[in-house]
């Protein structure tokens, strides 16, 4: 399809990474990172979207505290589409928070719902797919799921599970019809999933045509439909943000929506994809030193193995000696020596920290 000026894209920034601490904060989260040289992910996610969407037409929602980073990360986009939910309540809300936006702007468009967060390097193969999904948005009337193929029977993902072809034509990446959502399983369910094959991983993305949207919100979740409903008709648009967002009750828009709907369909990707969950992920881009270990910046060690070392205090140098397994993270203020093997409990320390630090 010809992308148009009826194309537009959310780009959902929130969130603390509290999985990145000490270089993580509540208001530099990891979509706000530069971890590998070659800006923020949440600048690579704008910059995927060149040639695909106007830049007018991307928005991104974020929270008070990050307005302005996202602001200075991404100072291509008008100021005016980079908005602050005034209150956290989940992905449900946020995302009719976006339909609500762009609904005023054209009630006719069609939308992606897009993560931040995420690392994609094929850029090519990712407009590809992204064409495709906003063809068959809007063919069909459906909700389109973009599914990651499961390279490990993962249990920290949710998975799709896809049925018949949707016999679209003209398409080169195929459309499934979706059977079922499947919350995040146990490492033996997750096996299953990868023994019978037809599943894939949940990876947040979202395509539809605003009249499918909307009409299926009004079926399943009219709180969301009247949200949405509201915001259209407003004469103060961002004071009718401020009064009623929080009114709504949280939940993740699976819940809400995707897992209810008449028609959802669902493509897997033929890009690369990485949602760098935590310090662990980050390790396999940075260079090898010794045994093993993994580092940004130069790393001095001895007999030490499967370390990780972040520095951001390229003056300073970080030296092993005898050590296993270690996530070092070091930057200006804070210092983090942590087990590898407790990469996910990271989060665990924010609340524990003085307030200047979390």
């Amino acid at each position: 399809m010809a992308v148009h000026s009826k194309t537009y894209a959310l780009i959902l920034a929130g969130g603390s990474g509290t999985r990145f601490w000490p270089l993580s904060r509540d208001a530099k989260p990891k979509q706000l990172l530069d971890l590998f040289g070659d800006g923020t992910l949440l600048a690579q996610a704008v910059r995927r979207l060149e040639g695909l969407v106007p830049p007018e037409n991307i928005l991104i929602l974020t929270n008070e505290k990050q307005v302005q980073s996202v602001r200075e990360n991404v100072p291509s986009l008008p100021a005016e589409n980079i908005f602050a939910e005034p209150a956290k309540r989940d992905t449900g809300p946020a995302v009719a928070l976006g339909i609500g936006l762009i609904a005023a702007r054209d009630p006719q468009a069609l939308m992606m719902v897009l993560p931040a967060d995420q690392m994609i390097r094929d850029t090519a193969s990712y407009q590809a797919v992204m064409r495709d999904a906003l063809t068959a948005a809007e063919k069909t009337g459906g909700l389109v799921t973009i599914g990651i193929e499961p390279t490990w029977p993962c249990p920290s993902y949710g998975y799709i599970e896809r049925g018949e072809s949707a016999a679209m034509e003209g398409l080169a990446h195929e459309p499934f019809e979706v059977k079922r959502f499947r919350e995040k399983p146990s490492p033996e369910v997750a096996e299953d999933f990868l023994r019978q094959g037809g599943f894939t991983w949940n990876a947040g993305m979202f395509v539809w045509s605003i009249p499918a949207v909307t009409a299926q919100l009004a079926k399943h979740a009219p709180d969301l439909a009247d949200f949405i409903a509201t915001l259209r008709s407003a004469e103060n648009l961002l004071g009718t943000v401020v009064g009623e967002f929080p009114k709504l009750h949280a939940r993740s828009i699976d819940y809400a929506l995707m897992e209810k709907a008449d028609r959802v369909l669902n493509i897997a990707a033929t890009f690369d994809w990485d949602d760098v969950g935590s310090w662990i992920s980050v390790a396999k881009y940075l260079e090898a030193f010794g045994s093993e270990n993994r580092s940004n910046t130069p790393l001095t060690e001895i007999s030490s193995g499967n370390n990780i070392v972040f520095n951001a205090r390229p003056q300073s140098r970080v030296a092993l000696l005898g050590v296993d397994d270690l996530i070092v993270v070091q930057t200006e203020d804070a210092l983090l020596v942590a087990s590898r093997h407790q990469a996910d409990a990271i989060k665990n320390l924010t609340p524990l920290l003085p307030e200047e630090l979390r």
